[in-house]
């Protein structure tokens, strides 16, 4: 019981410490390093990412039974989908034509402030001209892709929880 409450807590904790690792890297890389700036569609990428770290995070300090796994992966899912599903139009707002790319709006943070909540988040998801642009790839994948690569792989780790509770023994 010991050792698979260990693993449980231990699997937790690395899967939070990749949320923490993958913003740490886009702020400081991406954003001080390489000087890209943060759309509104990266922003609300990050919230998902740090949202299902937190669940991650709860699940590694409590060490919870079968039930309460389930609980944390299940609620966990909820931002992981969020931001899998934001980077998911994120690329697809990338692929479009350039005569079918939106124009560009204002800046997230104007946005929050002049407009009403709602219209704030449809406006954001409906994307804009500075989210069309690729300013990174690697291995033909842009930053959303990668993203999404890392929301798929907390997904998947979240649906194992979901399904099979503690899958370490």
């Amino acid at each position: 019981m010991l050792r698979s409450l260990w693993n449980i807590r231990a699997i937790n904790f690395i899967a939070f410490a990749s949320t923490i690792i993958a913003l740490l890297v886009a702020i400081f890389y991406f954003q001080g390093y390489l000087g890209l700036t943060a759309c509104p569609l990266c922003i609300f990428q990050r919230i998902g990412m740090l949202g299902a770290g937190a669940f991650f995070l709860l699940a590694a300090i409590q060490g919870p039974g079968q039930f309460g796994l389930r609980v944390y992966a299940l609620i966990g899912l909820i931002p992981s989908l969020f931001g899998a599903g934001i980077a998911a139009r994120h690329i697809w707002i990338q692929s479009l034509p350039a005569d079918k790319v939106p124009a560009c709006g204002p800046d997230l943070a104007y946005m929050m402030e002049a407009f009403p909540f709602q219209k704030m988040i449809t406006t954001v998801l409906r994307g804009s001209g500075e989210c069309a642009e690729v300013q990174w790839s690697l291995l033909g994948l842009s930053i959303p892709g990668w993203v999404l690569v890392v929301f798929a792989v907390m997904i998947i780790f979240q649906l194992l929880q979901l399904w099979k509770g503690d899958f370490t023994r």
